[in-house]
């Protein structure tokens, strides 16, 4: 019941137009140039505190993929370890890593692919998302579109052990897209997923946003956006 009314929030004020005022939104923000990927081991406690590697990219979403270690349970990043993270590092042809890996994806410049996220207030244990596409080019059915949409906790530098920002991925949701929910006269498609996503025991709803991408049938990225938030919407 608590699933349906997190789409029914983030459905009325979709409805409404009350975009900015009522959701995060990926609205008015910069296209990311590039995704950066940071998979860390969940046995390796000591990549977890240690600094950035390179520079900092300019307009890229960095996000932190916490693997399932060897240790299991016992690891000490075990509470935040996600099996989410075995299936993107099969989906960029990596395996898991003994320690940690960075992993960057490119973003198509090509405006004719504008995608969209947004999020609700948290409902319980769930918070409303959703994932748009508008794009210029149809899709063959046989060369399906991928949309990742993922809720992300964001964790402060110099907390929780962290010695820089941390982008924590804690619930993932895949969709094959291959049939436009609709299409204009003028030629462009549109995609879109609303979906609830579950949050994870322990993580905090006021530090949650929702990052997302599409990519093509050769894992290109074809465009990504990210949330924010004004405020803090938990209605709980």
């Amino acid at each position: 019941m608590k699933h349906v009314l997190a789409i029914a929030v983030l459905g009325v004020c979709v409805a409404h137009g009350a975009w900015a005022q009522s959701l995060c939104t990926s609205d008015g923000r910069a296209a990311p140039a590039t995704l950066v990927e940071h998979f860390v081991s969940a046995d390796c406690e000591a990549c977890w505190g240690a600094p950035q590697s390179g520079p900092a990219r300019p307009r890229s979403i960095r996000l932190d993929w916490i693997v399932p270690g060897l240790q299991g349970d016992d690891a000490p990043l075990a509470a935040i370890a996600s099996r989410d993270a075995l299936l993107r590092l099969e989906a960029l042809g990596r395996t898991a890593p003994d320690t940690s890996l960075v992993a960057s994806s490119k973003v198509l410049r090509n405006r004719a692919h504008r995608v969209r996220v947004a999020q609700g207030p948290a409902v319980g244990a769930y918070i409303g998302s959703i994932i748009e596409l508008r794009t210029d080019h149809p899709i063959r059915p046989q060369e399906p579109l991928s949309a990742w949409l993922l809720l992300v906790e964001s964790v402060a530098a110099g907390s929780e052990g962290t010695t820089v920002q941390r982008n924590v991925v804690r619930n993932v949701l895949v969709s094959t897209w291959s049939k436009p929910d609709r299409s204009s006269p003028e030629g462009r498609y549109f995609f879109h997923e609303l979906r609830p996503l579950s949050i994870p025991e322990g993580a905090q709803a006021q530090r949650l946003r929702v990052v997302g991408w599409v990519q093509d049938a050769r894992g290109r990225v074809l465009g990504a956006a990210e949330s924010a938030c004004a405020r803090p919407i938990d209605v709980n």
